[in-house]
């Protein structure tokens, strides 16, 4: 699923049609109402970790025939009015040019007095390919199993008075009070608490466990796990209780850096080129292992790296821990 970076730029491309009314929606939802957005005024973008969350609230005055024109002539030009589903985290942003890195991290976007009633944000939670779009639908760029060519559908699509809109594919939907989140758990938040991540980091549990947990490590996802644990040289199973406090640092060091890097390439448009993540070598030539690791009874992830480059950390007794050798 898309990861924290890739929602900070699904923000950006929300951001310029905050304080506009909806004057028309679509999408096939069913796990909310989508006329229920029909409109309301967009008031607030704001992102925690993996998670977007849009705040809405009544519009001063019922949107006039205007609008609907507009909307109307957006569809003509745009050449569907609603077609289809999931595509690729790739988004298209609108008229605006990006933002730099510092200042999304640094804004912290103020809740309006409007969010304490119940209901007024609305939560996105993205699937594997979840994806968000402005003022463009995605399109299919190759056959299906079945060899059709159809565009992903849309789970939901935002008309708004200016005659833009956002398209949303593969994500889950529901209403909320407020976003329940801690933004110093945030890896991509100017609030980040180090302290406390190095803490969970010294568990004595497998550290590539540690790194997904949200609790600590809110938007960091299995891409970055895999490219920080290289980067930092340190093999997926090593206990964080094993390692030393300089290589929790240098690994949480990797874990800020490689995010705010991945963010800033997107935020101009450039791709990321992993170094270990889905790779059969790694950048110095040695064969890379690939495991499915997780914690008993929890979600298990691939993973891979280098036994070279990430060497298994042997436990007090000599034995390296399972799955090392």
């Amino acid at each position: 699923m898309p990861e924290g970076p890739s929602l900070r730029k699904f923000q950006l491309l929300t951001s310029p049609f905050v304080g506009q009314a909806v004057a028309k929606v679509g999408g096939s939802s069913r796990k909310i109402n989508v006329n229920d957005l029909n409109a309301l005024r967009l008031q607030d973008s704001q992102v925690h970790g993996k998670n977007l969350y849009l705040a809405f609230v009544a519009a001063e005055g019922p949107l006039g025939p205007a609008a609907e024109e507009t909307v109307l002539r957006t569809e003509a030009a745009s050449g569907a009015s609603c077609p289809a589903q999931g595509g690729q985290e790739q988004a298209c942003a609108p008229q605006t040019h990006p933002q730099d890195v510092r200042e999304l991290q640094h804004s912290q976007p103020e809740v309006p007095d409007a969010a304490e009633g119940l209901g007024n944000w609305l939560r996105f939670h993205f699937g594997l390919f979840g994806s968000v779009r402005a003022n463009e639908f995605s399109r299919a760029n190759k056959a299906n199993k079945r060899g059709d060519w159809k565009d992903p559908i849309p789970r939901l699509v935002l008309h708004f008075e200016s005659g833009g809109f956002l398209v949303f594919y593969n994500c889950r939907m529901h209403w909320c009070s407020s976003p329940r989140a801690d933004p110093t758990s945030d890896i991509l938040s100017a609030e980040f608490h180090r302290g406390r991540a190095l803490d969970a980091l010294r568990a004595p549990d497998p550290i590539c466990y540690t790194l997904l947990d949200q609790r600590y490590f809110s938007g960091l996802g299995n891409i970055i796990k895999n490219e920080i644990l290289y980067l930092a040289k340190i093999h997926p199973l090593t206990k964080g209780s094993l390692l030393a406090s300089s290589d929790l640092e240098r690994l949480l060091d990797c874990a800020v850096q490689f995010s705010s890097d991945w963010l800033h390439s997107k935020l101009h448009g450039k791709g990321l080129h992993p170094q270990i993540y889905q790779k059969e070598q790694c950048p110095l030539g040695h064969a890379v292992m690939k495991g499915t690791l997780g914690p008993s009874g929890g979600f298990k992830r691939l993973t891979w790296w280098c036994p070279q480059c990430q060497p298994a950390v042997r436990s007090g007794d000599g034995h390296p821990f399972p799955g090392t050798e």
